[in-house]
Order: structure tokens, then sequence, then C-alpha cells
């Protein structure tokens, strides 16, 4: 049984994973190389869970006993005595490989890695560690808490015991996981990105306003949010990652990431965790940016 969890990557959703691993009984270890990162994703923590509360969907006392359950640390070696790690950095591969690289060393022979990656080859990934057979994909949709999928992703050489040990620990968590394979972006991205994508292109084309696309979408395909406001929410540089997997391992210019799209990453406009992206959300209400 998984009964320690690690988890490396402080951001949101390092925090929501380390939220919903400690609710469910875990011991956890969040690992975050800013101890300043660390120390806002438990702030973070204790806010969803009194969100949580409010709601009816706990009590003090379950996060009174989750939030003893989080430790924290600034250094792999700390993951040492866990039974899986979950690694929710940045959707980078190269970042990704490198924390792989000195994690291993510190791991129990039988302990499990997976990656939260949302759209990168977990066989290339597994490859780039010690342990491929007990490697896998674990994506987590945003925000964790919140939200029950966990797509589950095998890459060539995970064995079955890895698979099942993981799709237990899913079920424990209270998710629900779907099995994908491993191709650019698994199930969700696939099909969301590119409708993303397509969205950012009818704004760029003049096809309709920030706020015509999204509403036309939220009315009329009954979206709780429109595709625009989605983007910033994901944040756009995480949406040109994803498209520039999917165009560079499906070899499809169907695939190609809007210029619009580049354009806002390039000026650092990526949405609401910067502040401004196809919406301003310095004032009360966001405000369209185009």
């Amino acid at each position: 049984m998984l009964n320690k969890i690690g988890v490396i990557g402080a951001g949101q959703m390092g925090s929501g994973i380390a939220h919903v691993c400690a609710l469910a009984e875990h011991d956890v270890v969040l690992m975050d190389i800013d101890q300043g990162a660390l120390d806002k994703a438990l702030e973070k923590i204790g806010r969803d869970m009194d969100r949580q509360i409010k709601r009816t969907l706990i009590e003090d006392a379950d996060k009174a006993a989750a939030l003893a359950r989080i430790s924290t640390t600034t250094d792999v070696s700390g993951l040492g005595d866990c039974d899986m790690v979950i690694e929710a950095a940045t959707e980078d591969e190269a970042i990704k490989l490198k924390i792989f690289e000195s994690l291993c060393p510190h791991l129990k022979d039988d302990a499990i890695i997976a990656s939260n990656t949302s759209s990168i080859s977990i066989t290339r990934l597994a490859a780039g560690t010690d342990r491929p057979h007990k490697f896998m994909g674990m994506h987590f949709m945003n925000p964790v808490p919140m939200m029950k999928l966990v797509e589950l992703i095998r890459g060539l050489a995970t064995d079955q015991e890895t698979f099942a040990d993981v799709q237990e620990l899913t079920k424990r968590l209270g998710k629900t996981g779907t099995v994908s394979e491993d191709f650019p972006a698994f199930i969700v991205n696939r099909i969301l990105l590119p409708m993303v994508n397509e969205a950012i292109y009818t704004l760029y084309e003049g096809v309709g306003s920030v706020d015509s696309i999204d509403t036309a979408l939220k009315l009329g395909a009954n979206h709780p949010m429109g595709p625009l406001e989605l983007a910033d929410f994901i944040g756009l540089d995480t949406c040109l990652a994803i498209m520039h997997v999917l165009y560079d391992g499906l070899a499809d210019s169907k695939y190609r990431p809007c210029p619009l799209l580049v354009k806002y990453v390039e000026a650092g406009w990526l949405g609401r965790k910067t502040g401004r992206g196809f919406y301003d959300y310095s004032g009360q209400k966001p405000v369209p940016t185009r």
C-alpha cells in the first residue's frame, strides 16, 4: 500500500495534490526549492479547506488532522522514505528530467514515481529515470480538490503492479481514474486545448471579441466558462506548451498554436496568475484586453 506520498512542486497543482492526499489520511512531504512557495502553498491549502468546511464537505477536525500530516522540504533528499512521489513541476520536459535525475538516487528501490504532466510522453520521461517499470502518468485536473478526474497513463515499460497501485490510490483520493494511452496530450487536453486554440484564432481573425466568444460558448454550448476565460485560468504559457507538444508530436497543421497566443506569452500576459491575459484582473471585475 502507498502510505507516504511525496509531491514535487508547491504551485497550484502540487498544493492541490498535497491537499487531497492529506485529507485521504496519507502522510505528505511537499517539496519545492523555494521556501516562500511552500509557505504560500500551506496557506492556500488552509484556505481551500476552510471553503470545504463552509460547504460542509469536511469538518474542522479533518482540516487540523490533514494539515498535521503535511511536512515540507526544499531538498529532494527529504523524499527518500516516500512510497510514491508525484512530480507536479512546470510543464517543461527538460526541467522534469532534471528533477528525476536528482530524485532517483534518494528513493527506496520499490518507490513509484508519477508525473502530473498534462501532455508530455510518459515513456520518454520514464526513460530518464532508473525505474521505468515503476513510473506512470497521473494527470490531475485543476483545481485538484474540486475536480473528480485523474488521467492514468502507462508508459511502455510501466508494470501492472505499479498501475494497480496508482489506480487504487486514485480511488482512495475520491477521484475517478480514466485510462489514456501515451499519446501527446492524452485525452482531456487532446480535445480541450485545440478548442481553446481555435477560440484564440477566432479572436485573432476578428470573428468575435473576447466577450462575444466567451458568451457564445457559455450560452450556446452550456460551458461553465468561456474558452478565453478558461485559457487565462489554465495559464497561457501552459496552453502554448501543450499546443507545441500536440503540433510537434502529431505533425498535423490543425494543432499549430495561434500567433496571438504566442504574442500574449511573449508579452508575459499569462492569464490570472500574472493578472493579465485575455482579461485584465487588476480591478474588481475582469475586463477584456482585446
